[in-house]
């Protein structure tokens, strides 16, 4: 698919209804630019392609680009002037972290770094930013909410928690406002199908569980089976990326509309292991998943459970479509489609 056109720098549409969306080609970054344009911003996606889609791009414009390289950051600011940035882009693999945490420092702390300090420049003060729960670290037996302490076990959940003290003291001296978002795990796809979770290389539970079920790849491997766990593998919160989308669309609307800034959980408050995720699939896809057991990874935690209702309570959110089975199905369908097979 061709890349949607680049607009003149004096196209009315860009101009203060325009948010910057830093990872837009990926996963959720799409299903953020699908909604930021539903609720009548502009998107201006930019990805520097690495492990996002440029077919994924197409509801607004797309200027490639690394958060590494101020100067692109720079000029794509003055040409666009976003009113807010989405900050989505960063390198996110639990097992890589764990081997190469070089480059989660690198890419995630210094790309946001940079990232921070072009929007100062340009006047852009309001950040909407995708954290994690990994910055709670294996907390086991816990459920978590924005009270607990932090002690990430690997590199990925280290640097993304540095970017969350970046903002706090960019937000104490410059008046920059921002919302941070510690995501659960996120599954499921566009309920209409114009985008979906495709990654590469692919790392996440259930894409791997569709493509075992296809074929696509010989078996599905569960990463530790002796967990203390009631089946022995590890249990997570899954949201929706609908859900999970609806929340930015609603914090960046709390800052735009002068309210302050937060740091808050996005999770159900429910947990699954991946067994019971596995078993979930059979409902939906009607077939078994080859199933290879595995040796546990470094990095990862036994289990890691919301228990906030914050964003409920501020923000009015509520996960109405992450039941597991919803999840399953419109991953399937996409899974299916002419999009995921591109």
């Amino acid at each position: 698919m061709t890349s949607p056109p680049k607009p003149e720098p004096d196209d009315p549409m860009t101009q203060g209804n325009s948010i910057l969306v830093t990872g837009g080609a990926g996963y959720i970054g799409s299903h953020a630019c699908k909604a930021l344009a539903r609720a009548g911003f502009v998107p201006v996606t930019f990805d520097n392609l690495s492990t996002g889609w440029a077919d994924a791009v197409k509801f607004g414009p797309f200027e490639q680009g690394d958060l590494l390289d101020r100067d692109r950051l720079d000029e794509v600011m003055a040409l666009h002037q976003p009113a807010a940035v989405m900050h989505f882009a960063a390198a996110s693999d639990v097992g890589e972290a764990t081997r190469d945490p070089g480059k989660y420092w690198r890419n995630n702390v210094q790309g946001s770094l940079n990232l921070i300090e072009a929007m100062l420049a340009a006047g852009c003060l309001t950040m909407v930013f995708s954290s994690t729960c990994a910055v709670y670290g294996d907390a086991d037996g816990v459920t978590l909410d924005e009270t607990q302490p932090t002690n990430p076990i690997n590199a990925y959940g280290a640097s993304k928690l540095a970017i969350e003290a970046m903002l706090r003291d960019f937000g104490a001296s410059d008046g920059f406002s921002s919302m941070i978002f510690r995501y659960f795990n996120v599954a499921g796809a566009d309920p209409e199908g114009e985008v979906g979770e495709h990654h590469r290389p692919e790392t996440h539970l259930v894409p791997l569980m569709l493509d075992a079920v296809t074929g696509q790849r010989p078996a599905l491997t569960i990463f530790g089976t002796d967990y203390d766990t009631p089946d022995g593998t590890c249990i997570r919160d899954y949201v929706h990326v609908s859900d999970l989308v609806d929340a930015h669309i609603a914090g960046l609307s709390h800052l735009m509309g002068g309210g302050t800034g937060e740091t808050l959980n996005l999770g159900t408050g429910h947990g699954f292991s991946v067994r019971e995720v596995v078993a979930a699939s059979g409902a939906i896809t009607n077939r078994d998943v080859p199933i290879i057991e595995g040796g546990r990874r470094p990095g990862d935690a036994v289990k890691l459970v919301s228990g906030s209702t914050r964003a409920g309570e501020l923000l009015g959110w509520t996960p109405h479509r992450s039941t597991m089975a919803q999840m399953i199905a419109d991953a399937w369908r996409w899974h299916q489609s002419d999009g995921y097979r591109r």
